[in-house]
């Protein structure tokens, strides 16, 4: 079998954690932010984990995370 490969585009995007949860940033932050509230942009940064109902094809994306 040869070997299997990342997939780049969701290696840039998520990191999986040392507990196996994988952490993702969050998305709406980029441009059009003038007609975003000032606490809607504020709780936008840092990053979030990834929905339950996601892990399983972002693990398979990833499969030497």
């Amino acid at each position: 079998m040869p070997k299997m490969k990342t997939k780049k585009g969701a290696a840039k995007r998520f990191r999986v954690r040392a507990g196996g949860t994988v952490k993702r940033g969050q998305a709406f932050k980029r441009h059009i932010l003038t007609k975003k509230t000032t606490k809607n942009k504020r709780q936008l940064r840092g990053t979030t984990e990834v929905h339950s109902t996601n892990v399983e094809s972002v693990r398979s994306m990833l499969p030497y995370a």
